[in-house]
């Protein structure tokens, strides 16, 4: 049965999220924080059993894992082990871990040909599931990404829902000072896509930007914050990289200390 996503829902898994990669003193917490709100809300609302996830931005594992422990898949002795050695819980998604993820991904510029695949499969098996690709905005430097898009216009994948989670941060600086796709929607105007735009923690935002087109691809750019909430991260390279510190972790963890208090429902 689906869940509706609230505030609560969200600030209780950025809790856990921030405290998993707090624990294992791990890197790239803030993509991770910046997808969370999305990935909760596809899973949660959107996607039905047979339909299908892909993580493009595979450093954002994380955030799926803590998806994945939100909706009772996972448990908090698996969240204790990411990172570690022998875990099925690594940094990057990798093969034959977990059976929700199909690929293993961690280099941009993958998800998407492989979600397009997957959708045009679904088609082609007359299966009705819809298939949900994330990716960074760092993804559509590379051209096997914008490859993709042309494939999945060409078959116009109308089961076929594209995310970006656009931070304006990647490993080397921000996206327009490594290598400029700005501004990404007037870039992908041209394409034959369903092109929407919304807050990335904006739930009913989300829920609007994700529904099916009918006809085409949709492509769903999220305007988010890297390493949001977290003082010293928000906004900032280091959240791509570095661990918490314990300061860091305090005042994140006192922030969101009290789901219910940011609840509007």
């Amino acid at each position: 049965m689906k869940q509706r996503v609230t505030a609560a829902l969200i600030n209780k898994a950025r809790r856990r999220l921030i405290e998993m990669h707090y624990r294992s003193q791990t890197g790239h917490l803030g993509g991770n924080l910046s997808a969370l709100d999305a990935m909760v809300v596809v899973h949660h609302e959107l996607m039905a059993d047979d339909d299908r996830f892909v993580l493009s931005k595979g450093h954002s594992a994380g955030a799926y894992y803590i998806t994945l422990w939100s909706l009772g898949l996972l448990t908090d002795e698996d969240l204790h082990t990411f990172h570690g050695e022998g875990t099925r819980l690594p940094g990057h998604p990798g093969p034959k871990t977990i059976p929700q993820i199909l690929f293993s991904t961690g280099s941009l510029g993958h998800g998407l040909s492989l979600a397009a695949g997957l959708a045009l499969a679904a088609r082609l098996k007359g299966e009705s599931r819809r298939i949900f690709c994330l990716t960074s905005d760092g993804d559509w430097q590379e051209g096997s990404t914008l490859e993709a898009l042309i494939f999945a216009c060409h078959h116009q994948l109308s089961n076929l829902t594209i995310l970006v989670d656009h931070n304006g941060l990647q490993g080397f600086g921000t996206t327009t000072e490594v290598a400029s796709m700005s501004p990404l929607g007037s870039r992908l105007a041209g394409f034959d896509v369903e092109l929407r735009n919304c807050n990335g923690r904006d739930l009913e935002g989300l829920r609007d930007a994700l529904r099916p087109s009918g006809r085409r691809p949709v492509v769903a750019i999220l305007d988010t914050i890297k390493g949001y909430g977290v003082p010293g991260f928000e906004g900032r390279l280091e959240s791509h990289y570095l661990p918490l510190t314990a300061p860091q972790y305090e005042a994140a963890m006192s922030l969101f200390a009290d789901p219910g208090a940011v609840d509007p429902s």
